[in-house]
């Protein structure tokens, strides 16, 4: 008797490599739009606490919170302060006043070895919102990266 082999022929392996193929290329993009689209919210969340960190600050300063400097906008010189808080002029013990936790990252950034605050621009209250520039205090924030939004817009721009 004549046994026939068992098992899978040229042709059925190549179509079911291709079949493979196909699929897997479908998935790749999809992942990718994905792992955007969560940077993406994570900097809008980034941008969202900050700002309003810079806000808050400003509001501690014009309510007389925060020591007033002759010529001072009323903004931080620099990031960290929201997070390393202000003395409270307004409380008896001298507390301090936090405006952030922590300084979120830009997801956005690269170099890993810079500091959190370090991965943003900044944008100094007398530059133009066009052409934002550092300058003696932070009054807003914008993120370093070169690319495009799924929005279409340049991440710098949100």
């Amino acid at each position: 008797m004549l046994h026939r082999r068992r098992g899978f022929t040229l042709i059925e392996l190549l179509v079911t490599v291709a079949i493979l193929g196909l699929l897997a290329a479908l998935v790749i993009p999809t992942a990718q739009v994905t792992v955007q689209r969560r940077n993406e919210g994570e900097l809008r969340t980034a941008l969202y606490q900050i700002r309003k960190g810079l806000d808050d600050y400003k509001q501690a300063y014009d309510d007389g919170r925060i020591e007033k400097t002759i010529g001072g906008t009323g903004y931080p010189k620099n990031l960290e302060t929201l997070a390393e808080g202000v003395t409270d002029l307004r409380d008896p013990k001298r507390g301090k006043i936090f405006f952030l936790r922590r300084v979120p990252r830009d997801p956005f950034s690269t170099d890993s070895e810079l500091s959190a605050a370090q991965t943003w621009g900044k944008r100094s209250y007398a530059s133009e919102a066009e052409e934002p520039r550092e300058g003696e205090d932070v009054y807003d924030v914008y993120s370093n990266s070169d690319k495009i939004g799924l929005n279409g817009i340049p991440y710098r721009k949100w």
